[in-house]
């Protein structure tokens, strides 16, 4: 009997990702910075590729038979290097796979990246702490912390990652936005 096995048959989970960047932000000047983007510090199970949902404050669940194309950090970095390359506020904009070397990094750290239940909504949350560093000094130049929450339209997962996708834009547009004003000249 070959071929016959007593485990069931898994079909492999759906694999998701964020839309295409739609960002229009775009900065006044371009500084003539580079800037390495860390990957995101993420504890367990923020730093996994399975999608999640915080249904109470004390417990996370996993939605079924779909994941992340990647680490949740690792798909927020990639959104964060396209944000920035596409406001054109620094010269270059690398990611930390790049070995080369920039004048700025940002290190950051990924807090939330699930949905919640609030009364009859589901948001997706994305909150994100962040440093601009000055890679010479080692000096931190600007931190602060980002949180943004969107309501998904129903509990299908398309739904679910529409939101997602939507939280990170708006997260991504902020930290370029406070990249842009962190270390400038006071009027």
């Amino acid at each position: 009997m070959t071929g016959c096995t007593v485990y069931p048959t898994l079909e492999a989970p759906r694999v998701m990702d964020f839309a295409a960047p739609s960002s229009a932000i775009r900065a006044d000047q371009t500084r003539p910075l580079s800037l390495r983007v860390d990957t995101p510090y993420a504890s367990d199970p923020l730093g996994t590729n399975r999608i999640l949902a915080k249904p109470t404050p004390l417990e996370f669940q996993i939605y079924p038979s779909v994941r992340w194309r990647d680490a949740a950090p690792v798909v927020m970095r990639d959104l964060l290097v396209e944000t920035f390359r596409h406001s054109q506020g620094f010269s270059s904009v690398i990611s930390d796979t790049n070995p080369a070397n920039a004048d700025w990094t940002l290190v950051s750290e990924l807090t939330a990246f699930h949905t919640e239940y609030q009364t009859e909504d589901i948001q997706a949350v994305i909150e994100l702490h962040g440093q601009l560093v000055d890679n010479q000094s080692r000096k931190t130049l600007c931190a602060t912390s980002f949180k943004v929450q969107e309501r998904s339209e129903s509990e299908a997962i398309e739904q679910v990652v529409e939101a997602f996708s939507r939280a990170g834009q708006e997260l991504s547009e902020s930290v370029v936005r406070w990249a842009g004003e962190c270390h400038q000249p006071k009027p």
